[in-house]
């Protein structure tokens, strides 16, 4: 009886250090090489960003778009390789035009009465803008103006800067973030500088064809390409939701936009807008 006992107190002190044994060091060994192996999903990283994200959607919903802005710049500079970072970044621009080509009221606008003699390209020479910016920002659908009609009028200072790497080109106003658009498409030269300086060299409309120019009656509605001083850059149109057939050919190089982007953003810039194009 006592060999029995003795043998059944060998088992399980033996078995104890041999269970120990296996997950104090074969465990943990076979742990770190099928984490090695990539076979081990790590945990989460937890999301204490998104309870303020959407709060800041929230108010762009609610129609706050003063607050949507200012709640979102707050959150790209608090979480600057946050997991909503680029959903961030995307919606502030989105804010930005909501705010910028629209009569909502903000304090970068100035209200203009129009005077005899007044006419589109003479106002925004002036007071160094766009007529096209002029006439989005009022909601005019051509060039013609009456004497006493107020007008808002913005003092934009854009930049474009085009990261080629992350496929993007992003709108500065007065050096910060506006906006930024997705590259739908790239056709470059293999070969690139490291960095380019140039500008915007033209903007340019496309309706069966030919070339139009603002205040024809085919404006609206018409293809945009944005052409720049550096060789081989042009920003162009690329089919999308709301234009589903492009019918003008693309240039052999360029980059190409959502045709709404493309649009939009030809709307914004002008000769004098300065472009830096990097990795």
């Amino acid at each position: 009886m006592k060999w029995f006992l003795v043998l059944l107190l060998a088992i399980i002190i033996f078995g104890a250090a041999a269970f120990f044994s296996y997950n104090l060091i074969f465990k943990e060994e076979i742990a770190v090489k099928k984490e090695q192996r990539g076979e081990i999903t790590p945990a989460p990283t937890p999301d204490i960003s998104l309870p303020e994200f959407e709060s800041a959607a929230k108010l762009r919903q609610d129609g706050k778009l003063t607050e949507a802005r200012d709640a979102l710049t707050a959150f790209i500079q608090k979480y600057p390789a946050g997991l909503h970072l680029e959903e961030a970044k995307d919606l502030l621009g989105e804010v930005n035009i909501d705010i910028f080509l629209s009569r909502y009221p903000s304090p970068e606008k100035t209200d203009y009465l129009v005077k005899s003699g007044d006419v589109l390209a003479k106002i925004a020479r002036k007071l160094k803008t766009t007529p096209e910016l002029i006439m989005r920002m009022n909601n005019l659908s051509g060039t013609m103006l009456h004497i006493g009609e107020h007008l808002l009028i913005s003092h934009p200072d854009f930049s474009i800067v085009i990261q080629r790497k992350a496929n993007v080109v992003v709108l500065l106003n007065h050096g910060t973030f506006f906006k930024q658009y997705h590259v739908r498409e790239a056709k470059l030269p293999p070969k690139q500088p490291s960095k380019v300086t140039a500008k915007v060299a033209e903007t340019m409309a496309w309706k069966d064809g030919k070339r139009i120019g603002l205040g024809s009656k085919d404006y609206i509605g018409s293809t945009r390409w944005i052409r720049l001083s550096a060789p081989a850059y042009t920003l162009y149109s690329v089919a999308d939701s709301a234009h589903p057939n492009i019918t003008q050919p693309p240039p052999p190089l360029g980059l190409g936009l959502a045709a709404s982007d493309a649009e939009e953003l030809s709307s914004l810039v002008n000769n004098r807008t300065p472009v830096t194009i990097i990795d």
